[in-house]
């Protein structure tokens, strides 16, 4: 590096026994091992994504775990969403969880609901969780149940965004007094440093690592993140029910971003909404992995942040980071 890391993102390394302070985010459909072990191997943490890892890339969930093992030694970490939708559901969650740290893992991001049971289990086996938030209030319940820091999801972010930005964001949550994660628009050593420099102790990249060589995402996909600009990147309510962060395709601008009346009426109605999103949830898995795997690049649903803004080409892992952590930009 041309400068040293501040001493709150050196902390963080240290507690997870990795080289930078750099996250691999977990993404539905696009985390794969290969992706997840080449972060970790780059001197980052990759975040395997469960049902990525299983139900997209074909791989019994154990065996994926030993698959990134032999890829690299070092520390991976695992994404629990931990929303109650089903009892199903959450037993498949747990059972993950449980299997994650029979397998060693200490590291992991909640996201969805309350981080309790999965912070009981991984403090017990002396890991960390981090929970996924938008906002103070979300940030309060996840310290509330056990989390030991905090993603903090921005406006930039790919996926699920939030709605302030990165230094609202920290504003609002710093005296919280527990460690920050940025997430969201960290595309170039630029942001990188910014975000440290702000008081983060890391960051947490996904869109970057979507143009990478480890990602199985389809060469289409890819170049859309490279070509893409900031401006490109739309709010979508039609692929999970909320807005989600997508590359405003031709797919995107046909279909349009709104959902229609019924589907709000469903949303809207205390019986109704649960079915409503067991649809849009079971529509977007589907949709989602078709399109970021075909090559024709005619199913162009492809989720991105606003960091693609800095992301000029396609590279390995490694090479990435070394430009993350190199200089300023």
């Amino acid at each position: 590096m041309s400068r040293e890391l501040p001493t709150a993102a050196t902390r963080f390394c240290q507690q997870l026994g990795i080289r930078y302070p750099v996250i691999g985010g977990a993404m539905y459909p696009c985390s794969n091992p290969e992706l997840t072990a080449a972060v970790s191997a780059a001197g980052g943490i990759g975040i395997l994504q469960p049902i990525s890892l299983t139900y997209v890339h074909g791989h019994d969930y154990r065996a994926g775990i030993r698959l990134m093992r032999k890829l690299t030694d070092k520390p991976i970490g695992m994404n629990a969403l931990i929303e109650k939708s089903s009892r199903k559901y959450q037993q498949r969650m747990e059972e993950w969880v449980d299997i994650a740290l029979e397998e060693g893992i200490r590291f992991f991001v909640t996201s969805l609901g309350k981080p309790d049971w999965v912070a009981q289990r991984v403090h017990a086996a002396g890991g960390l969780v981090y929970h996924d938030v938008t906002e103070l209030k979300w940030a309060r319940i996840g310290l509330d149940n056990g989390a030991d820091g905090l993603i903090c999801v921005n406006n930039r972010a790919g996926g699920h965004a939030g709605s302030r930005s990165m230094s609202e964001l920290y504003q609002e949550l710093h005296e919280l007094a527990v460690p920050l994660v940025c997430a969201g628009g960290v595309g170039a050593a630029s942001d990188l440093w910014q975000a440290l420099d702000r008081g983060y102790v890391a960051c947490q990249l996904g869109t970057r690592f979507i143009a990478s060589d480890e990602c199985r995402a389809s060469d289409a996909y890819k170049q859309a993140v490279v070509t893409a600009e900031a401006a490109d990147i739309v709010l979508s309510e039609r692929v999970t029910g909320v807005p989600v962060s997508v590359i405003n395709t031709d797919f995107i601008k046909r279909s349009g971003t709104r959902m229609g009346w019924f589907a709000r009426w469903m949303l809207g109605g205390n019986t109704t909404k649960h079915w409503m999103r067991m649809y849009y949830g079971l529509k977007s898995i589907w949709q989602l992995k078709h399109s970021s795997l075909d090559e024709t690049g005619a199913r162009d649903y492809w989720q991105a942040g606003k960091s693609v803004a800095g992301i000029e080409r396609i590279e390995s892992c490694d090479a990435i980071m070394q430009k993350l952590i190199s200089s300023e930009g």
